[in-house]
């Protein structure tokens, strides 16, 4: 017989619907030993926070975070806010004895960032677990790139090139708390080039040891400031006030790297790419083979296999959705029916079960140790492009 933990979900915009959908999915699709029971969803604003638990099926809304966490029928608190917030939020529910799986990047600061990791390894004392939603681990192609590099099907990687390239972030897109340092940390950089550096770290199995350049560039100094609704990200058709401030983030950062194991790389992350939607893409080279991944086409991975005869080497594409054969699919659709972009989260919400019920996810799960390696990698590449010179990821702890 199955048990259940119950969740708290701390934020009720973008990511708080895409993870009360993953909550609410993953026991239809997935069988699980313990099973995510929904007990509580918390924002800021009273009326909105009990539509927004009445619609996503959570047994009750609250506007007490710091009430909600204590609750004895939680056992796992799921923070969805800014990032600001992630380091109060997680080390005030880890005290409290709960599990904590916090969104990506793990803080706004390398400092929060440190504490939260130190937090949570006094905790794994206590069997607490922590996890990251770096969620494109869950596709299955990019699990599939992760798989045939651990069989050495890629041989020694040499290149690592990587872009997140988005283009909502144009000169009328107002002043959200995306582009506030204070709230956000960063912009581009910290949103989007946090998810490419886990991607490739979690694909290579390598760690980033140097930053060996960088470039951080604000092309749009000055935004309309917000007067609420609007796109769940970017804002756009909601109202405006006359006033303009001033975006105090990176609209776009890009920067060059070292593997330890001698790969050389190259990242960038912009939301002022135009044509590009959500282009989270990574190509890897070794000596045997290469892969291509671009988010866009998600079910899909492009393999070049060099140990084929000469005549026969060509770039294939596969198909990631065939059940026993690709990650996660077999919860899912037939063959070529495809996943989307929830699915990642219902995916990971089924590996974080998995992990509580003392099972092995399908792959490795990022934990705030981990995340805070991340974190290190995006803290050098500012302070390479901020001091104009190479850093190496020894000097950022």
């Amino acid at each position: 017989m199955a048990s259940n933990i119950g969740i708290c979900l701390i934020g009720t915009k973008f990511m708080g619907r895409a993870h009360s959908n993953a909550w609410s999915s993953v026991p239809n699709f997935f069988d699980l030993k313990t099973r995510p029971r929904m007990e509580i969803a918390c924002g800021r604003n009273a009326r909105e926070t009990r539509e927004f638990a009445s619609r996503w099926d959570w047994a009750r809304g609250s506007t007490s975070w710091k009430t909600a966490i204590r609750d004895r029928r939680v056992g796992l608190v799921d923070v969805a806010t800014p990032n600001n917030l992630h380091a109060d939020m997680s080390i005030a529910a880890l005290e409290a004895g709960k599990h904590v799986a916090c969104e990506k990047p793990l803080a706004g600061t390398l400092d929060d960032a440190r504490e939260m990791a130190r937090a949570a390894r006094a905790a794994k004392k206590r069997k607490l677990r922590t996890f990251v939603w770096f969620n494109y681990r869950r596709c299955p192609a990019v699990a599939l790139a992760h798989q045939l590099v651990k069989r050495g099907k890629l041989g020694r990687i040499r290149h690592v090139r990587a872009v997140y390239l988005q283009d909502w972030g144009k000169a009328d897109t107002p002043l959200l708390w995306r582009f506030d340092a204070d709230v956000a940390g960063s912009g581009a950089h910290g949103d989007l080039n946090a998810h490419i550096i886990d991607m490739a770290r979690f694909i290579t199995g390598d760690e980033i040891e140097e930053v060996t350049g960088a470039i951080e560039h604000t092309f749009i100094q000055k935004r309309a400031v917000p007067g609420g609704g609007g796109g769940a990200i970017s804002g756009k058709g909601g109202a405006r006030k006359q006033a303009r401030a001033t975006s105090t983030v990176d609209d776009c950062v890009l920067f060059l790297a070292r593997f330890a194991g001698g790969a050389v790389a190259s990242f960038e992350a912009t939301r002022l790419a135009t044509g590009n939607q959500n282009r989270n893409c990574i190509e890897i080279n070794g000596d045997k083979g290469s892969i291509r991944f671009d988010f866009e086409r998600m079910n899909e991975l492009s393999w070049w296999d060099d140990t084929l005869e000469s005549g026969l080497r060509g770039w294939s594409r596969i198909m990631c959705t065939n059940p026993g054969d690709h990650p996660w699919v077999e919860a899912y659709w037939p063959p070529a029916h495809l996943i989307g972009y929830e699915h990642g989260f219902i995916s990971m919400s089924a590996d974080i079960c998995r992990v509580l019920a003392g099972q092995r996810p399908v792959v490795p799960i990022p934990d705030f140790e981990d995340a805070f390696r991340t974190q290190r990698v995006l803290e050098a590449a500012i302070m390479s492009a901020r001091e104009t010179r190479p850093v190496k990821l020894s000097e950022v702890r």
